[in-house]
């Protein structure tokens, strides 16, 4: 017999998944020591930036498939972070700061030119979920966002005290992401605790939080062999 989790039972599931995220893969981890040449900040930076403009495509996918207006109500402010309200606003316009502060133009980041096939392949893929799973599996799959906080904190001053180079600025990104995040990942928790009460949707929930961490993983996985140590 399959057991039902309780709300807190199946957070607690979701939350061990933290030893997944990839705040643990070496290329991370080697970021975070200050050990990663220019080349890798910029690769890094380059191939992040696809998946930072493809993250207000996967949440209006998951509006186009949310039938409750009270989730899409703030659901909608995601979009409006990233994409911002006027021109010069929002995270994708904070990481094309961050582009031109560790010497990259805004040009090369925006035509993809850096972007590794793993990369693209992995962000692709992530995109795809969302618009073909149910929309509370999408909504777990954002729950890598409960471990992001904790990671941005310590990017930010891995990046202040090592990275000196990088006009502080332009880590204004990180900045913003450390109240963010926790307000996201609040609202996804919420979805994923009330809908989730089944034992074949707490698995699919599972599932889908497993998947993302399996694509940011790969995404490192493609920047380690293009930039890494060999």
């Amino acid at each position: 017999m399959t057991v039902v989790l309780t709300p807190d039972e199946l957070e607690e599931t979701l939350r061990a998944h933290a030893k997944q995220y990839h705040s643990e893969h070496p290329f991370h981890r080697r970021m975070n020591d200050g050990e990663s040449s220019r080349e890798e900040i910029r690769g890094w930076v380059a191939n992040r930036f696809y998946y930072q403009v493809n993250i207000p495509r996967k949440d209006g996918a998951i509006l186009s498939s949310c039938p409750d207006r009270e989730v899409r109500r703030r659901w909608v402010q995601r979009v409006i972070d990233h994409d911002g309200t006027t021109e010069g606003t929002g995270g994708i316009e904070s990481w094309l700061r961050l582009s031109e502060a560790v010497g990259l133009t805004r040009a090369e980041v925006e035509d993809s030119r850096h972007l590794l096939p793993g990369v693209r392949f992995a962000v692709d893929a992530y995109v795809t979920f969302t618009r073909t799973k149910p929309w509370v599996e999408a909504v777990a799959s954002s729950l890598t966002e409960l471990f992001a906080p904790n990671l941005m904190a310590n990017r930010l001053a891995a990046f202040e005290r090592y990275y000196t180079w990088i006009d502080p600025e332009g880590l204004a990104y990180f900045r913003s992401r450390l109240t963010q995040a926790p307000r996201d990942s609040e609202h996804g928790l919420e979805i994923v605790r009330k809908h989730c009460v089944t034992p074949e949707t707490q698995a699919a929930a599972v599932a889908a939080l497993s998947f993302k961490c399996d694509v940011l993983w790969s995404m490192l996985d493609a920047m380690e062999q293009g930039y890494g140590h060999h």
